[in-house]
């Protein structure tokens, strides 16, 4: 039995408000897309499902997802269940299956992630603000804008990252994801970097256009048996590292530094270690660009830049779709959207699909080695995942 694990169907809803559908509707949508191009598909197929999904309960007011995910898909799997690890519900849901594959508990396994926050946006502020330890952060009114704002001066003030470079981030991320058709701000277009830095000040350094939105979106991903994979299509792309680790801290406070994310290192470490790959094999990555300055850190724990040389690596260009290795083609978080129980399976679908060299006018030339890097928190829980096209890494 092989103990590779492949992923043979993927899809993505157009992220944004989604007035149009309800929550039922949202997470079909997806799965639909992910199910339709498979060949030799039944319900019996499934034997594992897991729902990312963070917040559903404040958002429309549903709990019991993972059964409903079962009920919506028609299914009766021998694995069900609903994974909830805030920003990170996505990566953990994709590696929970991927560990229950790679055991030989199940063969295949369907994963939809999804999150309506438009639904409700104060309940869905809610539910981001139950991500900090609320007894002894949130208290104090720590909130995802001001933990990164305080990331973001730390390493502006340690290294010399510049407003402009911040922006930088921001128009790279836009131009992507108007050539993304299912990107939240695709309509919006092209960003100048004066627009970028003149937005109103959210937290200190930290204003509009350094911030995800809310969205709505989900995002569907099918695993299975890596000697299955052949069975459903001609294009699998295997997963052929993954890794994950988590701080012994909630908050900022218990954080040994707030620039230099050790669980990340660590999640990166196991990651490339067990695909036997370095920084410069990698063609294309989608990383948690929650808010710019997390990008910039991003690509030094991914050892593309040295430590405080992030800046400098958006500044030369080397994340653009033209640089050395193009960063979140698809928008990122920033500009296709962030709805926080979709985004990690999101990030595997934008990979999967510029592995096969699906992606349009975004397309990284001959694509064959991608990452996703998925967090939670203040940076204080981290997944990753090496992916390939090929079943044998170059």
């Amino acid at each position: 039995m092989s103990t590779d694990v492949a992923i043979v169907g993927t899809g993505v809803t157009k992220f944004g408000k989604r007035n149009d559908v309800s929550y039922q509707e949202l997470f079909a949508e997806a799965a639909h897309e992910a199910i339709s191009g498979l060949e030799n598909i039944s319900p019996d197929t499934f034997e594992g499902l897991w729902v990312s999904a963070a917040m559903p309960e404040l958002t429309v007011e549903q709990a019991h997802v993972g059964n409903l995910g079962a009920q919506i898909l028609g299914i009766s799997p021998k694995m069900v269940s609903r994974v909830e690890m805030a920003c990170s519900s996505g990566s953990s849901a994709i590696r929970n299956a991927w560990g229950a594959i790679k055991s030989g508990m199940i063969d295949t396994a369907i994963i939809v992630g999804l999150e309506k926050m438009n639904n409700n946006p104060v309940q869905a502020n809610r539910g981001l603000l139950y991500v900090p330890d609320v007894t002894y952060e949130g208290i104090h009114g720590i909130t995802a804008y001001s933990g990164f704002a305080l990331a973001a001066q730390e390493h502006m003030e340690k290294y010399g990252t510049t407003r402009e470079q911040l922006s930088s981030v921001a128009v790279k991320s836009h131009s992507n994801a108007a050539k993304n058709p299912k990107a939240q701000f695709h309509s919006m277009g092209e960003v100048s970097l004066e627009k970028a830095m003149s937005a109103r000040m959210v937290s200190d350094p930290l204003n509009l256009f350094d911030c995800s939105p809310l969205t709505d979106g989900a995002a569907a991903v099918v695993l299975t048996r890596g000697d299955k994979a052949k069975e459903f299509t001609d294009q699998p792309v295997w997963i052929k590292g993954a890794g994950q680790r988590v701080e012994p801290s909630i908050g900022v406070s218990n954080m040994d530094s707030i620039t230099d994310w050790k669980a990340m290192r660590s999640a990166v470490n196991d990651a490339f270690s067990m695909a036997n790959i370095s920084p410069s094999d990698i063609d294309v990555a989608e990383t948690h660009d929650c808010f710019t300055i997390a990008e910039i850190i991003e690509y030094e724990m991914l050892g593309l830049a040295k430590k405080g040389e992030g800046g400098k690596f958006i500044e030369d260009g080397e994340s653009s779709l033209s640089g050395s290795t193009p960063i979140n083609t698809s928008g990122g978080l920033k500009a296709k959207g962030h709805p926080v129980g979709a985004t990690g399976v999101a990030q595997i679908v934008e990979i999967s699909e510029q592995l096969r060299g699906q992606s349009g006018d975004r397309q990284v030339r001959d694509a064959k080695i991608g990452v996703t890097h998925n967090l939670s928190g203040f940076a204080t829980h981290h997944v990753v995942h090496v992916l390939s096209s090929e079943e044998e890494l170059r």
